[in-house]
């Protein structure tokens, strides 16, 4: 599966930006996907995954209640809803996909989108 991200941009504080990940192929359906951080001198981090099915999702401590993750299966997309966006959300996402891993490390996923920026001034 091929991965595109888009939707980030600049943002004040406060402020909500939806992210989008596109993918390629009829079979997104059967992956598990993931949404993921990385700030400048930073590790990658987990922000948000969602299973195949949409039935389960799991969510980083500190974007709770702030974030959204969902899926459209029928429209091969995958959503990222941010809403009082700080400061410290200010990284590059990215979107990922696995067939089989539903978690947080990074490593657990094969496929990879490119990233969007998202920049979130104070």
């Amino acid at each position: 599966v091929q991965l595109q991200a888009s939707g980030g941009g600049l943002v004040q504080t406060g402020g909500s930006l939806r992210l989008s990940c596109a993918a390629s192929g009829r079979t997104f359906s059967t992956y598990n996907m993931g949404w993921f951080r990385q700030a400048p001198g930073k590790e990658r981090e987990l922000v948000a995954a969602i299973t195949w099915s949409g039935g389960r999702t799991f969510y980083a401590d500190s974007v709770k209640g702030r974030f959204t993750i969902s899926r459209d299966n029928a429209k091969n997309t995958l959503y990222l809803q941010m809403n009082s966006l700080k400061p410290e959300d200010t990284a590059v996402y990215y979107c990922a996909a696995d067939r089989v891993y539903y978690g947080g490390s990074s490593s657990g996923y094969a496929y990879w989108g490119q990233g969007t920026q998202v920049t979130v001034s104070s």
